[in-house]
């Protein structure tokens, strides 16, 4: 691994401030100044920025999640409830990517990888989320054709979704948006209340067989196919 992505993945600092450090002659490996970027670092060689320590990096982890219901998507819970972080690896801190409601279930991803993160949750990135939405009531055509273009929530039109109807109280939804509950409230804006929902897919990636509660660790070049 170059020496400015070792240092900017060990929380060092960012990979223009990295490439200062080295080039400046701040960073030693194995007690020589290097100044070459290119420089090669493997896990067994020392490397100190000023004269300290920096430990290498955490090997990213991605771990995909069926999540239960009853469970709140946060690392602690000041109100004592159940979390998402009991059902996955501990030996490794890992965070939740995006959030799930205390009461839907489905596709969770958790991972180590801040960057990773930070792209799948950027708007700009435009991951599609895919739901299973059961409904107390009928569901129109007229109900699918308006999600698809739009619905008014908190006064503000969501971007246009994919939808198409599964029963006749059971429809498939596909948003590139974020925003709190946005699932559910879409729904309510039509009248109609969500009893059940569920996400299936985040991109490409599917629960497939994974039950409920369980987990299965991934690739990184699975969990970058999303974006």
């Amino acid at each position: 691994m170059r020496i400015n992505r070792y240092l900017a993945q060990s929380g060092v600092a960012s990979r223009r401030r990295c490439e200062e450090l080295v080039t400046g002659g701040l960073v030693t490996v194995n007690d020589l100044v290097v100044r070459d970027l290119a420089t090669q670092v493997s896990p067994t060689d020392v490397v100190k920025v000023s004269g300290k320590v920096v430990k290498a990096a955490e090997e990213f982890v991605y771990v995909m999640l069926n999540k239960p219901k009853g469970y709140v998507t946060t690392c602690n819970d000041e109100h004592g409830r159940k979390t998402v972080m009991s059902l996955v690896p501990n030996d490794v801190r890992l965070f939740p990517v995006g959030r799930l409601d205390y009461d839907t279930t489905g596709l969770l991803i958790l991972t180590n990888d801040g960057e990773f993160t930070k792209r799948v949750t950027h708007p700009s990135s435009e991951v599609g989320k895919t739901y299973v939405v059961k409904t107390s009531h009928d569901i129109t055509p007229t109900d699918i054709e308006k999600l698809c273009k739009g619905v008014m929530v908190d006064e503000v039109m969501t971007s246009p979704a994919q939808a198409r109807a599964l029963g006749k109280r059971e429809a498939e939804l596909v948003i590139h948006e974020g925003r709190n509950r946005q699932v559910r409230r879409m729904f309510e804006a039509l009248g109609l209340e969500v009893v059940a929902l569920r996400r299936v897919a985040v991109g490409s990636l599917t629960l497939g067989p994974l039950k409920v509660g369980e987990y299965r660790i991934i690739t990184k070049r699975q969990a970058y196919s999303i974006i």
